[in-house]
């Protein structure tokens, strides 16, 4: 597609003005996002006054981006280059290029609902001058005729997770205060959580709004979540930047590190002992490792479907996610070793006495 810019008939003059930010690698899904996202507006409320698409893929890699826009949006779409940086640096690059007071990000594939402009219009009308962010509301579709398997498990995890940048708006203002993300998080992984503590720290509030997206589950082969563990790297970033109490405050859940750790420690050490040419001193830690990557194996076999492709995929990621995990742990430690802070935030307006704040509308208080 090519690059287009002005305003054209989605773009209202009544009602918040904001402009819609998607990073993307240029995946199949984005002509589906931008579809979704025009029939959210069809129904009323106002349409954004500007997308921007952020390309973020290699600079080698000079092929148009592959999106069908939809007629609605046309004169209001704008491709900008990322830097191959990863989403959070998208991200910065795509709120800065626009000068909307309000910036809806979206992931490039979600599927907006039924009525998101008028349930966002509703949102952000809803907002004091305090109040940096509106999260949607993120539904997860699961398989309903078997259990789900382990990689849509995790993605479904999505439904519950704060401040989750798969639909979030963010004032401009507040973006501006906070120097926008990190653009030390070189994926899409703790980023937003960052951004949204940082908001919190410096006396901002963070919401959660009416509109409605769905997150499908996209397709992934048996590695996924061996390649997912390398976020273990920028959980050492986000220790290194609020504490170790961030999980608690992020509602992020802990996983299994100690556990891998300890099963990746017990296999270095049969291996050494076996190199050394004492198998009876292997016997012992070789035991624990197979214990522990069999309960570990276990543990995400029993809650999914068990069809054989399923078991033999837990059973080989099991044994190569702890020692994997691991290297990424160490490799954070290494890196951010001497990682200092982030943007630092500026406190937020005055709330707006005329405008009564909802319960619902606040999902944290700073700390």
């Amino acid at each position: 597609m090519t690059a287009a810019t002005g305003r054209g008939p989605a773009a209202g003059d009544t009602g918040p003005r904001y402009a819609v930010v998607i990073p993307t690698l240029g995946r199949p899904s984005l002509s589906d996002c931008l579809h979704a996202l025009a029939a959210g507006t069809a129904g009323g409320g106002p349409g954004p006054r500007e997308i921007v698409l952020v390309d973020d893929r290699p600079p080698h890699d000079c092929t148009p981006l592959d999106a069908d826009v939809p007629d609605a949006f046309q004169g209001l779409v704008t491709v900008v280059p990322g830097c191959a940086a990863g989403p959070a640096a998208a991200r910065n690059t795509g709120w800065r290029a626009v000068r909307e007071p309000w910036i809806v990000f979206l992931d490039d594939d979600v599927l907006p609902g039924p009525g998101w402009a008028a349930d966002l219009a509703a949102d952000l009308a809803a907002a004091d001058s305090a109040t940096a962010g509106i999260q949607a509301r993120v539904t997860v579709p699961l398989p309903r005729d078997r259990k789900p398997t382990d990689w849509e498990r995790n993605t479904a995890g999505l439904a519950t997770s704060q401040w989750i940048t798969a639909d979030m708006a963010y004032r401009r203002s507040a973006l501006e205060a906070l120097g926008g993300f990190d653009e030390r998080f070189p994926r899409a992984f703790r980023e937003d959580a960052d951004l949204a503590l940082r908001a919190l720290d410096a006396g901002w509030k963070l919401g959660v709004g009416r509109r409605r997206t769905t997150h499908p589950v996209r397709p992934a082969d048996r590695w996924v979540s061996v390649r997912t563990q390398a976020g273990n790297a920028d959980d050492v970033l986000m220790n290194r930047l609020h504490g170790r109490d961030w999980w608690g405050r992020a509602g992020a859940p802990r996983g299994r590190l100690p556990r891998h750790a300890a099963v990746t420690a017990a296999g270095a050490a049969a291996l050494v002992c076996v190199l050394a040419r004492r198998p009876r001193a292997a016997a012992l830690p070789a035991a624990l490792w197979l214990a522990g990557t069999a309960e570990f194996a276990a543990a995400r076999i029993r809650p999914g479907p068990r069809t054989r492709e399923e078991t033999v995929t837990m059973a080989l990621t099991s044994a190569l996610i702890p020692p994997v995990a691991t290297g990424h742990w160490l490799r954070g430690l290494l890196r951010h070793r001497r990682a200092g802070p982030g943007p630092v935030g500026s406190p937020p307006p005055a709330p707006d006495a005329a405008r009564p704040e909802r319960p619902e509308d606040r999902l944290a208080d700073p700390v």
